[in-house]
C-alpha cells in the first residue's frame, strides 16, 4: 500500500501546485500515480467526498484533478456521486488538467453527456487485458499492449469527444478537450493494491470473463513494466498541458 502524505491545497506564487486527489474509501491511496507526481515534486490534497470532505470551487489552485476508482457506480444515487459528477464541470470549464480512472472515468462520460452501464452480455474485466488505440490514441503517444482492469461497467465515449483506446469488450481511454482524460484500466496499481483487490474481491473472479487470481500476478510480471512506463510519459504530458491552457480573462474594472 502507497501511505502517501496529504498536503494543503494552499501554494505561494513559487510554489508547485497541488494536484486534487479524489479517492472514494478511507482505506484507498493514489497509488503509483501518487508516487509519480510526488517524485515529481508536485504536492497531493487528497479528500474524500465520499466521507463528508468538501470539493473545492475552483481548480485555479491546482496542476491537475484526479478522480479514482471505488466499488461504487457512477449511476448510483448518493449525494455525494453527484456532487462529484457535478464538480467535474470545474476542471472542464477552467482547463484544469483532469484524469479519470474506472469510476473517474465514468463520472467524466456522465459529466460530458455519455453513457455509464454494464456489458450487454455481462462481461466484466477483471486482470489484464488487451489494449488496442485508436488513430487519434496513436498520434497522441505509444500504449501497452496489455493494461490492468477492475471493472464490471464502462462508458460510452460521449458525443464530441474523442476515443483514444478501446478493448474488447468496453471502450478504454477518451479525452474531452485537450486535457481531460478518461481511463478505464488501473495503471495506478501497486504490487500491494493488487494483493489487496484480489483477496477482498475474490467472489469477483466467479464473474463472466474474469480472470484467475494467478493470472493477476503472471500478468502483472509480464505486462506490468510497459505500463509503468507509459503511466510516466502520460503524466508528463499531462502535467504540461496546464502550461498550454490560456489564462483566465481579466474583467476590466
Amino acid at each position: 500500500m502507497c501511505d502517501m502524505t496529504e498536503k494543503s491545497a494552499a501554494a505561494g506564487p513559487d510554489r508547485v501546485q497541488p494536484v486534487l486527489i479524489i479517492l472514494h474509501q478511507a482505506t484507498s491511496t493514489p497509488g503509483r500515480v501518487g508516487q509519480m507526481l510526488t517524485s515529481r515534486g508536485v504536492p497531493l490534497d487528497i479528500r474524500r467526498p465520499a466521507l463528508g470532505e468538501a470539493l473545492p470551487s475552483t481548480t485555479r489552485d491546482h496542476s491537475g484533478v484526479v478522480v479514482f476508482g471505488g466499488p461504487m457506480s457512477a449511476n448510483d444515487t448518493d449525494a455525494f456521486i453527484k456532487r462529484e459528477i457535478d464538480f467535474i464541470d470545474v476542471p472542464l470549464k477552467e482547463e484544469t488538467p483532469f484524469l479519470g480512472i474506472c469510476l473517474g472515468a465514468q463520472m467524466l462520460a456522465k459529466a460530458a453527456g455519455g453513457r455509464v452501464g454494464p456489458h450487454a452480455e455481462g462481461q466484466v474485466e477483471i486482470g489484464y487485458y488487451d489494449l488496442e488505440p485508436t488513430e487519434p490514441g496513436r498520434s497522441l503517444m505509444e500504449w501497452p499492449q496489455k493494461v490492468y482492469q477492475w471493472h464490471r461497467e464502462g462508458f460510452e465515449t460521449p458525443a464530441g469527444t474523442t476515443l483514444l483506446a478501446t478493448g474488447q469488450h468496453y471502450e478504454q481511454a477518451f479525452r474531452v478537450g485537450s486535457n481531460a482524460y478518461g481511463l478505464q484500466f488501473h495503471p495506478e496499481l501497486t504490487l500491494a493494491m493488487m494483493h489487496r483487490w484480489t483477496t477482498r474481491g475474490h467472489e469477483r473472479m466467479k464473474l463472466p470473463g474474469a480472470r484467475q487470481r494467478a493470472d493477476h500476478f503472471h500478468g502483472r510480471a509480464i505486462y506490468d513494466g510497459p505500463v509503468r512506463a507509459w503511466l510516466s510519459n502520460f503524466l508528463d504530458l499531462w502535467l504540461a498541458s496546464r502550461r498550454r491552457s490560456p489564462a483566465p480573462k481579466q474583467v476590466a474594472a
